[in-house]
C-alpha cells in the first residue's frame, strides 16, 4: 500500500466515524448544552478524545483542502458545545 493510498485509507475510516459517531454525539451534546445542562465525564472524555483525534489527522487535512472546511465546521461545533458547557457550569456555581 502506497503512503497516499494509506492516506485516503485513514480519510476514509475518520469520515465514517464523524458520520456514524461522532457528530450524532456531538450534536445531542449541542442539545444538551443548549438546554442549559452541564456535560458529565463521559460528554468531557468524548471531548477530549476529539481533540486527541483531530491532532492526529491535522497533517493529513492540511494537505487535503477538500476537508478543511469540513474539519473547520466540527470544531466550530465542539467549541460551541464547550463554550457553552462552560457558561452553564458557571452559572449552576452561582
Amino acid at each position: 500500500m502506497t503512503p497516499a493510498e494509506k492516506e485516503l485509507g485513514v480519510i476514509e475510516v475518520v469520515l465514517e466515524r464523524i458520520v456514524k459517531q461522532r457528530l450524532p454525539h456531538a450534536l445531542s451534546l449541542e442539545k444538551k448544552v443548549d438546554a442549559g445542562e452541564v456535560l458529565n465525564e463521559f460528554d468531557l472524555e468524548f471531548l477530549e478524545s476529539v481533540v486527541r483525534d483531530g491532532q492526529k489527522i491535522k497533517p493529513i487535512i492540511d494537505k487535503h483542502p477538500e476537508y478543511q472546511d469540513l474539519a473547520a465546521r466540527l470544531m466550530t461545533l465542539y467549541t460551541k458545545i464547550i463554550t457553552k458547557a462552560a457558561e452553564n457550569e458557571n452559572l449552576r456555581k452561582k
